[in-house]
């Protein structure tokens, strides 16, 4: 039976015969049997989300894609600070700064969001550089209309200072950082050491939710959660405040992280069998969890 279609390649499909067409029909169902094996690797798999809730939409698809039955449970919430004057005035003042560098997606909506209260717009950006530290927060930028013009192979802050100085020297010029106001001071460290003239600008905090918790640190000790994710430091030092040591230290359950800084921090209030994104994204937090339990 031949495949139906109607451009070039199938119109040699059809010329050499029933032998070829057979062949791909054959190739077609070992596809599809192999992509329903592969889109349920994570059947039966209770997961944990600890995401702010308004941000947990895009790890939860790709999971329940997968067959897991997710669990929400954010243990953090992003408010943006009630007072922004030193960002509007950095703001109005962008050209004067060479780089202006984001690391992660709530500085971007924070950011963009005052941008068009202020009666600002993209354009601010017109003669400044623009920096992310990962391939989502470019994303989010790229969705508002700015294009940054440097993602680091490596998403951590250590990894972009050292991309920015590779850029050119950094001696003397003015770079604006829009952070959390407990955000790490790596990325600032390593622009100073480089010569750069740097203005942390906190703009949002994390805050530990007041959820209860307490049904599920007994599902954590009795085992019956096969993984807990976490995209932030904040995170866990909020998931083990809110469940209680014991039951984040049961090792009974996979602790799935986005990176090598939030695996530190995982590892130092003692959780254990700590599994990290390669790369240190969503998609590559699924796919870390597809591999252990495939």
């Amino acid at each position: 039976m031949a495949l139906a279609g109607s451009g070039a390649a199938d119109a040699e499909t059809r010329q050499r015969g029933a032998e070829g067409a057979e062949h791909c029909l054959i190739m077609g169902a070992a596809a599809v049997r192999l992509q329903r094996r592969m889109s349920r690797a994570l059947e039966g798999r209770r997961i944990v989300i600890t995401r702010a809730r308004e941000q947990a939409a895009e790890l939860a698809r790709a999971l329940e894609a997968h067959g897991a039955a997710v669990v929400l449970a954010p243990v953090i919430r992003i408010e943006p600070l009630p007072q922004l004057g030193p960002l509007r005035a950095a703001l109005a003042g962008l050209s004067a700064y060479r780089w202006v560098v984001f690391t992660s997606q709530n500085a971007v909506q924070i950011v963009f969001d005052r941008l068009l209260a202020w009666g600002l717009g993209p354009r601010s950006f017109a003669n400044t550089a623009v920096a992310a530290i990962g391939s989502a927060t470019g994303d989010a930028l790229t969705q508002r209309g700015v294009v940054p013009a440097l993602v680091p192979d490596e998403f951590v802050g250590e990894a972009l200072a050292e991309a920015l100085g590779a850029r050119g020297g950094l001696a003397g010029s003015r770079v604006l950082v829009p952070s959390a106001q407990d955000a790490r001071d790596a990325l600032a460290a390593g622009l100073r050491a480089r010569g750069a003239m740097v203005e942390v600008v906190p703009v949002y905090r994390t805050v530990p939710t007041a959820t209860d918790l307490s049904a599920l640190a007994v599902e954590l000790r009795e085992g019956r959660i096969d993984a807990v994710t976490f995209t932030s430091s904040s995170a866990v030092r909020c998931f083990v405040d809110l469940v209680g040591r014991n039951a984040a230290t049961s090792g009974r359950f996979v602790v799935a992280v986005i990176g090598p800084v939030t695996a530190g921090t995982a590892r130092d209030l003692g959780l254990s069998d700590v599994l990290e994104a390669q790369p240190h994204t969503v998609p590559g937090l699924v796919d870390a969890l597809l591999r252990r339990f495939a």
